[in-house]
């Protein structure tokens, strides 16, 4: 009976998400909810599986750890791509590669993503996390810092593709003025969008809040470093969704811990976030758990279709098949 690994099930919902009863009649699936040390460890845990079902870059899947895996004969990624996966290794080594394609997913993960960017904005600037906590401990307004009011302030979207467009649309709801920057945007598209192209210089230094929302690349890799930090309002909400190495983390902690700026992020350098990282005990922060496109619907669509490839590949007739193994 073959073996199939359900990768990176880390808030524990693959199970439910989808009806794995055709698949589980075929062969062994295994779920695993944590994240793995290192390579050395996924290689170890993963050596007897023929089938890798993988959610998003969680894990990465390069050429060194899927040369240590004699028994894989698929990998199952969900979305259109994946920069953590080498395709080339895949061909070499006769491993079929299969994705997860449009429907709901792909909208749902773009507004889900777009809405929390939105709730740590709104988090950030009424300090609700704290409100929350103070109020489970028996207090009340005591040492809680005073909010403040969104209509009329400026939002910097830095990356205004569909992601961005929709939390443009959001702020622009709330009363704010948008401005946007890229390395590609265009004046006209931006003012579609209801925003006003600028630099990113004028970005960082006229905005009370700065949203990211580009793919991590090589070029977008610290894209936001000290100095553009440095150049940022006192005070002002520095809002995550994208990837966490966009920004410079060293930059970004000695900001929030210096209390100039606050960071409401969704995204870290590591993942899952050290249990001894700085960021957990920093203060100017709004943290939550890499969510954004987790919600209900992109679970269901992503797992079921993850199901439905894995029990194809099995059957002889594979589909969604992004890369063909030689």
């Amino acid at each position: 009976m073959a073996k199939i690994a359900v990768l990176d099930d880390w808030q524990g919902v693959a199970r439910s998400s989808a009806d794995w009863s055709p698949l589980m009649a075929r062969a062994e699936v295994v779920f695993l909810a944590q994240a793995f040390t290192d390579e050395d460890d996924a290689a170890a845990k993963l050596a007897d599986f023929e089938i890798v079902l993988s959610m998003r870059e969680r894990t990465p899947l390069p050429a060194s750890l899927i040369n240590r895996l004699p028994k894989l004969r698929m990998i199952g990624i969900t979305g259109s791509r994946n920069a953590s996966l080498d395709t080339a290794a895949c061909a070499a080594r006769g491993v079929l590669v299969c994705n997860t394609v449009g429907g709901t997913s792909g909208t749902a993960s773009r507004d889900a993503t777009a809405e929390l960017a939105l709730g740590l904005l709104l988090a950030a600037a009424r300090a609700i996390p704290a409100a929350d906590a103070n109020i489970r401990a028996g207090r009340f307004q005591e040492g809680l810092p005073v909010g403040v009011s969104l209509a009329g302030k400026t939002i910097g979207i830095i990356g205004l593709g569909r992601l961005g467009s929709c939390m443009a649309n959001y702020c622009r709801a709330l009363g704010m003025t948008v401005v946007a920057w890229s390395q590609n945007l265009a004046a006209e598209q931006a003012r579609a969008t209801g925003a006003t192209l600028v630099s990113k210089e004028t970005l960082l230094s006229r905005s009370d809040a700065v949203s990211i929302h580009l793919v991590l690349s090589p070029r977008s890799r610290g894209l936001i470093g000290a100095a553009d930090i440095a150049r940022m309002k006192p005070g002002a909400i520095l809002i995550n969704t994208s990837r966490g190495p966009i920004v410079d983390e060293a930059a970004l902690l000695e900001a929030v811990q210096s209390r100039r700026i606050v960071a409401a992020l969704d995204v870290y350098d590591r993942e899952p976030l050290p249990a001894n990282h700085p960021l957990r005990s920093a203060p100017n922060t709004v943290l939550t758990p890499h969510l954004g496109y987790g919600v209900q619907e992109t679970w269901t669509e992503f797992y079921q279709q993850s199901m439905e490839n894995a029990l194809a590949f099995l059957d002889g007739k594979p589909v969604r098949v992004l890369a063909v193994g030689s």
